[in-house]
């Protein structure tokens, strides 16, 4: 999808959430203000070739000028759809209600129009609902009606079909809503990542389309830079070697790692294909910009007129992977650990995987039985790993970072420093629960405040409770012999990648 706004980072940013909220890829944001040329804005609507546009612009009753002036660059580009030659290419206006007139008249004969509620009625409030719907209806009526054997399964299916990143995000906001959590969850994919967040009933989605493990694996590499891939990997490779791995995976993208080497290297890259995923959900998944705010003097250093964003890793409950790098890792603890090294949770954070790839397919059960589709979820598709435990702040190694207290189901209890750059792995089962009580170091902070000590109830997994002290943010020594011999320790720590014995 292409969307146009105003004002970029106000009703364009509002369009870009609409957009990636029902799942589309959005390939550019046209604004007024977006320092393009009007020619060029011509020129780049003509040669992406969406699958579908939305407009948006002004708030109800504002001025309709350059919403107008908008719809006239499109109008100008005759943007035709990438399928279907008899097609018009689907337009949704979801802008100041005042401009729907002059919009009709400039573009009713040049797109397929859809005219529905504006996305920003007035400044201080985000409708995007309609405009979401509108995108799933057309996407299932103009796209998926070329997909072979589509118009068949209409016929079979007694359900509305959904696409699957809206189907996940059923199911997400279903968990949270259910057990009242702020939960973060992602679905790695070989194409794309999809990352959901239900922050304070605050649900969002984005879809990463260029971030994949396989078809878009190199856009992880061209994004995240070689070095930052290498910092992962437990072992010393030449960059040639590496890129040509990389490259591999992305013309025979369903292969499988064959040794512990590719099995490294691609848990490597996992890695920083979920961070930067969870960075560009953090930076759309935000408070509403332009929005006048009471403000301290204080206040004013820090704050601009962007939206804060609403992901708060201290407030976090539970982080859910799905997608096949982390439901079928060979071990749990290697999806445990990924999901903690890319996310970085801070204090208490409870980590689990799906374990069959059903939450599509259980999102779209909740709109007929939202009661047995996460009953079904929760008791046989999660699994829950454990929970890690993690004070923010850094320090040298082997310096005291916290001194805790575990007190066991079972009655019995831990005493113990944790240290910086250590982790360290108890067993505490499934259903099982243990009480934690952590003292940081005075520069340390559990999210009490620095130096305060805190209780908190972890819940056990098949992982069991993990406790980080590496510090946050996370930082890994630059020098590589450095680096090699920090992840072998925490690697044989958590029993990562066991060494088999020579007769296996």
């Amino acid at each position: 999808m292409m969307v146009t706004g105003v004002v970029q980072s106000m009703t364009g940013e509002s369009a870009q959430r609409a957009a990636l909220g029902a799942g589309a890829i959005v390939i550019d944001v046209l604004a007024a203000n977006d320092g393009r040329l009007p020619h060029e804005k011509i020129e780049r609507i003509r040669s992406m070739r969406p699958d579908m546009i939305l407009m948006s612009g002004g708030t109800d009753g504002g001025a309709v000028t350059h919403v107008v002036e908008m719809a006239e660059y499109i109008a100008a580009a005759e943007p035709r759809p990438r399928f279907g030659v008899t097609y018009k290419l689907p337009l949704i206006y979801a802008g100041n209600k005042e401009a729907q007139p002059q919009v009709k008249k400039i573009l009713e004969d040049k797109s397929a129009l859809v005219v529905t509620e504006n996305i920003r009625p007035v400044l201080e409030r985000e409708n995007l609902a309609p405009a979401r719907n509108k995108i799933h209806d057309l996407f299932l009526e103009h796209v998926m009606q070329q997909a072979p054997g589509y118009k068949k399964l209409i016929d079979m299916t007694g359900a509305p079909i959904m696409p699957t990143p809206a189907a996940v995000g059923l199911i997400m906001e279903a968990i949270a809503k259910r057990d009242h959590l702020n939960l973060i969850g992602v679905d790695i994919g070989g194409a794309t990542t999809d990352v959901f967040s239900v922050f304070d009933g605050v649900f969002n989605r984005t879809v990463s389309a260029n971030l994949g493990m396989s078809y878009s694996v190199s856009n992880v590499l061209a994004e995240a830079g070689l070095a930052s891939i290498m910092r992962w990997v437990p072992f010393t490779i030449d960059e040639q070697t590496l890129r040509n791995r990389i490259k591999n995976k992305m013309i025979r993208p369903t292969t499988i790692p064959q040794t512990l080497d590719e099995l490294q290297i691609e848990q490597a890259i996992a890695r920083e294909a979920l961070r930067l995923a969870l960075i560009h959900h953090k930076s759309l998944a935000t408070g509403l910009k332009g929005v006048q705010q009471e403000r301290t003097i204080s206040d004013v250093f820090e704050q601009r007129t962007s939206g804060k964003s609403l992901i708060d890793m201290l407030k976090l409950d539970l982080i859910v992977g799905s997608g096949g790098i982390l439901s079928h890792a060979p071990r749990r603890i290697q999806s445990m650990l990924m999901m903690v090294d890319a996310y970085e949770p801070t204090g208490c954070t409870r980590l689990s995987v799906d374990s069959i790839f059903m939450m599509p397919h259980l999102g779209v059960l909740s709109t007929i039985n939202e009661k047995a589709a996460t009953d079904v979820f929760v008791r046989d598709c999660m699994i829950y790993l454990g929970t890690c435990v993690a004070p923010i702040g850094q320090g040298q190694d082997g310096e005291v970072c916290a001194d805790y207290e575990i007190a066991w189901p079972d009655g019995k209890t831990t005493k113990e420093q944790l240290r910086f750059s250590e982790l360290r792995l108890y067993p505490l089962d499934s259903g099982k629960q243990a009480t934690i009580t952590v003292r940081p170091a005075k520069q340390v902070n559990m999210g009490a405040g620095v130096g305060v000590g805190v209780t908190r109830e972890v819940h056990g997994g098949v992982v069991g409770l993990l406790l980080d002290g590496r510090g946050r943010p996370l930082k890994l020594p630059a020098e590589q012999t450095g680096r090699v011999a920090a992840l072998a320790k925490w690697f044989k720590a958590v029993d990562l990648y066991p060494v088999q014995s020579a007769e296996c």
